[in-house]
């Protein structure tokens, strides 16, 4: 890898012994070649990133809603750094005077709001562990999370007051205190207190404390600052501890990286806080806000409104989940099919000549400014006229959708790499670099990475395109799975944690996630399939939405399910004469022949060996979801889950093949 361009290398490889698989050499950011950026001075824990920037910027916005007039949204309403600070005083000294103590767990639940963060930021004050619950990870995670982090006191959102009631009796045990972010009703509280748990409504809890003034435990950097449950795709959820350390460690990080390609963050940046607060993305981009004194605006939790919410708030940085961007890309690929012929030409010819500058390697602003200005303005609009940086994680980002974005968004649109067990943000690619697009770029300044060979895969990390289990080792890495050592020992080996991701590294030293480990099954001819980067190949296709693979060991063949996309097959349908609505073309076997045509085209394309070829499909028009507990809240599949929900589909595709 001798171009190597945003990676330097700090560790030669390892070759395999006493029977451990060979490591590929271990590099670190350009960035950080003369070593990690230093902690940042009086940052030693997630109190000090609050408390400091309420010394700095008192008076700056900090956290604003949007006010309804009339049963009407109106202006975001703001509240002052000084402001929430005051209540978080309050918020602490109430949680204290409940026989709360450092050390204690403290539930969050519900969908963002400021009332979410200054109860966060009351547990980071006084030492608590902050865990948030959330309902997306199955029916009884709330109930599981509860009693397995025995949480003593608990926020939640007031809509999910009677869903949080039904882990009663058996959450009991722990649970002392209930606190609404809105009100109570006299018949919840009667209900709850015959249970023996206090239940208040946010203002009368805010004056539990209101005579009383606790001292605030000095906190070590080490200290657990917050339990984060993963849904995990098999098994109960797993609580991932994660310390002060790693989230002071990664917004060290964040700035040098930021700083480095000339984005860093300012007091007049502004975010949209929509995507969950209980999950580790949000988490950290809304601590690396705070430290910098910036605005964090919050939609009103529904996504049908949340264009909306971006279009009043206007955004300057916005983070969004492939699902989101997928929506977006959809809406404009619709508005651009209906505008006409003379309105798509233009924009066919614009989007097809800076693509071409973008390609050649010309920054993105510099690309074409005509095309910016006359054609591509629109859709800065539609996000808010102020989106200087998209950032995509949590799950793969489609290529196609990806480059589209860079053309039309006018900001650069960079793809993130993370898990919860390395505080989010590892990898992220960088801003005006072309040939990172599908890839999640270079680690960020404050990790080493390397790639371990996976024999068993046939990936080899030594050889000349390196492939393998991408691992980890740093300061951002959690302190272990609460309470199973067990499952801890299995991930952290040698100070390394193993992601169980595939990872390939490009000439540019960025990197690209191909595979899942545990994705592999065997067909009944023997030969192994890593069917995680099938799906990346066939799902490449605009003509599908989503794809699962599915094989085993009885079978020769493998077969797939897949959320066709409407408008390609309406358009495929109305041009060869088949007729019907959506739900009847997927049903339509001229439709599924097209279909499977496509997937053929894309397996042949890429050299595919024969057996990795689907030979069956069914379309289903309804995407995979949470709904039916198909997919995790990071948009994962379930696969355990999709086999059980499909099992008759797939049974009768083998049968009739």
């Amino acid at each position: 890898m001798a171009q190597d361009k945003f990676i330097v290398e700090v560790e030669p490889a390892k070759p395999s012994q006493n029977g451990k698989p060979s490591m590929g050499a271990v590099y670190r950011s350009l960035f950080a070649k003369d070593g990690f950026p230093p902690p940042i001075p009086g940052l030693d824990s997630c109190w000090d990133i609050f408390r400091l920037s309420v010394e700095t910027y008192p008076n700056n916005r900090m956290l604003g809603r949007r006010e309804i007039v009339d049963g009407k949204p109106g202006k975001y309403v703001w509240m002052s750094y000084k402001e929430v600070y005051d209540i978080v005083i309050k918020v602490g000294n109430s949680i204290r005077s409940c026989g709360v103590d450092e050390g204690d767990k403290c539930g969050i639940y519900g969908a963002n709001c400021p009332e979410w963060i200054m109860s966060m930021e009351a547990c980071n004050a006084h030492g608590l562990y902050c865990v948030p619950l959330y309902d997306t990870l199955g029916a009884g995670a709330v109930e599981f999370i509860i009693n397995h982090a025995e949480v003593k006191i608990a926020f939640v959102e007031e809509k999910k007051l009677p869903e949080l009631l039904k882990t009663f009796p058996n959450a009991e045990k722990y649970l002392k205190t209930v606190v609404s972010f809105g009100n109570v009703t006299p018949q919840q509280k009667e209900e709850v207190e015959k249970s023996g748990v206090a239940l208040y409504s946010w203002d009368e809890f805010l004056q539990l404390g209101s005579e009383k003034q606790f001292d605030l435990p000095v906190k070590k950097k080490e200290d657990i600052c917050t339990i984060m449950y993963t849904s995990g795709t098999t098994g109960d959820p797993k609580g991932v501890l994660i310390s002060n350390n790693s989230i002071v460690t990664l917004i060290a990080g964040v700035q040098r990286l930021l700083g480095s390609v000339n984005e860093s963050l300012t007091v007049d940046d502004v975010y949209l806080s929509y995507l969950p607060l209980a999950h580790i993305f949000d988490r950290v981009i809304e601590e690396c806000f705070i430290n910098h004194g910036a605005s964090i605006g919050f939609w009103r939790g529904d996504v049908k409104l949340l264009t909306e919410d971006i279009g009043e708030l206007k955004p300057t940085i916005f983070c969004a989940v492939p699902r989101v961007l997928d929506r977006i890309y959809s809406g404009l690929q619709q508005k651009i099919s209906s505008g006409g012929r003379l309105k798509s030409t233009l924009f066919n010819l614009a989007y097809a000549y800076k693509h071409y500058n973008l390609k050649k390697g010309r920054k993105h602003f510099e690309a074409s400014p005509l095309s910016d200005k006359v054609v591509f303005s629109k859709v800065k609009e539609g996000l808010g006229g102020k989106v200087r940086l998209i950032l995509s994680g949590a799950a793969p980002l489609a290529a196609h959708v990806e480059a589209f974005l860079r053309v039309v968004a006018c900001c650069h649109v960079l793809q993130g790499y993370g898990l919860t067990e390395t505080c989010a943000g590892t990898f992220v690619s960088l801003p005006n670099q072309y040939d990172m697009l599908g890839t999640v770029g270079p680690p960020v300044p404050n990790v080493d990475v390397c790639l371990e060979s996976v024999p068993e895969m046939a990936y080899d990390a030594l050889s000349s395109t390196p492939r393998g289990e991408v691992c980890v080792r740093g300061d951002t890495l959690f302190s272990g799975y609460y309470k199973r050592e067990d499952l801890t020992k299995e991930v952290m080996i040698d100070g390394w944690f193993h992601t169980g991701d595939i990872g390939e590294w490009q000439p540019n030293g960025s990197l690209k996630i191909i595979d899942r480990k545990k994705n592999i099954f065997k067909l009944s001819q023997g030969e192994y399939v890593a069917v995680e980067n099938l799906e990346n190949i066939y799902g490449n296709n605009p003509v599908i939405d989503s794809i699962w693979i599915y094989g085993n060991s009885f079978e020769s063949f493998l077969v797939a399910v897949l959320n066709p996309n409407q408008r390609a097959v309406e358009q495929w349908a109305q041009q060869n004469g088949v007729s019907g609505d959506f739900d009847s073309l997927c049903e339509n076997p001229k439709v599924k022949e097209y279909i499977l045509g496509e997937l053929t085209k894309a397996g042949k394309e890429k050299k595919l060996k024969g057996f990795e070829f689907i030979k069956a499909v069914h379309l289903d028009p309804q995407p995979f979801d949470m709904e039916r507990d198909l997919l995790t809240p990071t948009f994962k599949k379930k696969r355990p889950q999709l086999l059980k929900y499909y099992k008759d589909v797939i049974d009768s595709m083998y049968k009739t093949k």
